[in-house]
Order: structure tokens, then C-alpha cells, then sequence
């Protein structure tokens, strides 16, 4: 081939290049990375990025090189010459895709063997999911609405569901995993990088599945030590008047915005449920006095079902993951505050 030619191959597959390089690394397609699993799974990313991109900018130079200096006069509508192949060429566009292909492997395969190890001592949390909400138990046998990490400790979670198929994904952790019924899965983060960060459900499980939200909140070490002190003597919820704001919380992290509609809390417009401004006129006319009613319809939603609304849409479980003084507070604020 002449230099010339040579030359012409060169500055064509310089410029795909740069294209395609430019809009791989000046578009954010990923979030922040902000765990060590993250950081290994973008590296891996990156690796498979910058050889796709060689082979790109090869195969366009020798694709536009051809269409300019090989391309058929007009009108010239016969048959080109026959071409038996060059060993040489395909045993060398044989080997170099092969050996890339085996790069690739082996560096996934590190990344995935290291993500999975989480050390001697970790955290262990217990990820339920359930329709519509996340909940994470913690050593202490305390569940919370949220997911406190510290930052720099391995932390294994052990997810599971209680009735549908859900998934776990934070995207800055950069790892799903299915949460399934009757079965545990793990999932390795070491975060390191502190802040607050979403937590989504990613299998369609119903009606509520794009409110099924939660935080992974990452703290420094002494900010989660004294969190995490603070719950274990942490005071009791009152069970009757007061505790609004425990009441609240409680409504809005067990998911009950999503699906009802509730006027003293700010965006709980949800309408799979009924309304719980009218809590009073139900639980006449299912004969029962409020505050028994409004427990029930917790513990046992399906005993007692609204007209026009259908069994098995609200999770029966609360009365095992919320604790009995966590339902009367919430009971009594229901109450206090519906019509």
C-alpha cells in the first residue's frame, strides 16, 4: 500500500475516533460512581469502552477508505474481481479478537470474584421488599425504612421478598439484585463515598412499582456510630395523641402515600387504596369501633375490603415488620385525623 494511502487510512480512523471518543467520555452516561464494587464494575466499563472504540475507528477508516478509492464508476454495472481470501489476514483478524475477547473475561471475571468478597467482619442487612416499600433490618433486629451505611466498611445485604419478585439497584452502587420469596440473595458494597443516594425497585411488581422507593443514606464512621446508638435507646413511640411526626414517618416510609390518599400529609395522593380521609364513616358501616378498624385494616387489610377495591393489593405484614407500638402510633394519628 502507498504511504499516501497509508496516510489517508491513519487520519480517517483518527477522526472517527475522536468522534466516537468524545461522545463516550464528554456525555455523563453513568452516575458517580460511590462504592468500591462501582469503581471496579466502571473500570471494566472503561476497558471494554476504549477497545470497542480502537476497533470502531479501524473498521470505519478501511469502510470510508474503500468507499472513496474503491467505489465503481457510474454506469459500470459489472462484476468485480474474484478475491480467494489472504491466510494471513484472517488468522490475524482471528487472533486479535480472540485475545481481546479473552482480556475482557479475565478482567470481568477479577472484578466479579473481588465484588463478591466481603471480608472477615462486615455489616449484615436484611433487604425486604415488599409492595410498596423497602425495609432494612439491622443487627440490632430493628427494621427502618431507610438504608444507613458507614462509609469504607464492607456491608453485605441479604435481600429478600415477602410477596412479589422485586429488585434492588442503587445506581451509584452500580449492582442489582432480585428480591425473591422464600429465598435470600447477597449483595457486597463497600461505600466510599458519603452521601444520599436512591433506592429503586427494578422488577415490575404491581400497581405501586415506580413509587417504590426508598435512600441509602452513607455516613462517616462517628455520624452511623451515634445513629445507630441513638436507635437502640431511642424512646418509645407514644401509642395514643401525640407523635405526630413519628406518625408521619411512619406513614411515608412504609410506603402508605403511595397508595392512599391522606390530606394532613403533603403528597400522599396515592389512589390504589382507598382515601383515608373517611375513616370514621367506614369503620361505621363496618360496625366496628375506629381505632379497632383502622388496626385491622394494618394487620389484616383484607379482612374488611372497601367497595369497588379488590383483596390481595395491600401486603398483610406489617404486623410482623412494623412493631405493636409503631401500629398504635400510627393507629392514633389515623384516627385523630380523619374525617
Amino acid at each position: 500500500m502507498r504511504r499516501g494511502s497509508i496516510l489517508q487510512l491513519v487520519l480517517i480512523g483518527v477522526a472517527a475516533g475522536a468522534i466516537a471518543t468524545c461522545v463516550a467520555v464528554f456525555i455523563p452516561w453513568l452516575p458517580t460512581p460511590a462504592s468500591r464494587q462501582a469503581g471496579r464494575i466502571d473500570f471494566v466499563y472503561w476497558f471494554t469502552t476504549w477497545i470497542s472504540l480502537f476497533i470502531f475507528a479501524v473498521v470505519v477508516a478501511i469502510m470510508v477508505y474503500a468507499m472513496i478509492n474503491f467505489r465503481a464508476e457510474p454506469g459500470d454495472w459489472s462484476d468485480g474481481p474474484p478475491v480467494h481470501g489472504n491466510t494471513r489476514i484472517e488468522i490475524i483478524w482471528t487472533i486479535i479478537p480472540a485475545i481481546l475477547v479473552t482480556a475482557v473475561a479475565i478482567v470481568s471475571a477479577i472484578v466479579l470474584a473481588e465484588n463478591g468478597k466481603a471480608g472477615t467482619n462486615p455489616l449484615v442487612v436484611k433487604v425486604v421488599g415488599e409492595q410498596f416499600a423497602w425495609q432494612f433490618q439491622y443487627p440490632n433486629k430493628k427494621y427502618y425504612p431507610i438504608l444507613r451505611l458507614p462509609v469504607n466498611r464492607p456491608v453485605k445485604l441479604e435481600i429478600t421478598a415477602l410477596d412479589v419478585i422485586h429488585s434492588f439497584w442503587v445506581p451509584e452502587f452500580a449492582q442489582k439484585q432480585d428480591a425473591v420469596p422464600g429465598q435470600t440473595n447477597e449483595l457486597v458494597i463497600t461505600p466510599d463515598r458519603t452521601g444520599t443516594y436512591d433506592v429503586i425497585c427494578t422488577e415490575l411488581c404491581g400497581l405501586g412499582h415506580s413509587l417504590m422507593r426508598s435512600s441509602a443514606v452513607v455516613m462517616n464512621a462517628p455520624a452511623y456510630n451515634h445513629w445507630y446508638a441513638s436507635t437502640l435507646s431511642a424512646p418509645t413511640p407514644p401509642t395514643t395523641g401525640g407523635g405526630t411526626a413519628v406518625a408521619t414517618a411512619l406513614f411515608k416510609n412504609n410506603g402508605c402515600s403511595a397508595c392512599h390518599t391522606f390530606k394532613p400529609i403533603a403528597g400522599a395522593t396515592g389512589t390504589l387504596g382507598p382515601s383515608l380521609d373517611n375513616l370514621k364513616q367506614a369503620a361505621q358501616a363496618a360496625g366496628q369501633p375506629l381505632l379497632a378498624y383502622i388496626k385491622q385494616s394494618i394487620v389484616q387489610p383484607d379482612a374488611v375490603i372497601a367497595k369497588g377495591y379488590q383483596p390481595g393489593v395491600m401486603p398483610g405484614t406489617f404486623g410482623t415488620t412494623m412493631t405493636a407500638t409503631e401500629i398504635n402510633a400510627l393507629v392514633a394519628y389515623l384516627a385523630q385525623n380523619t374525617n
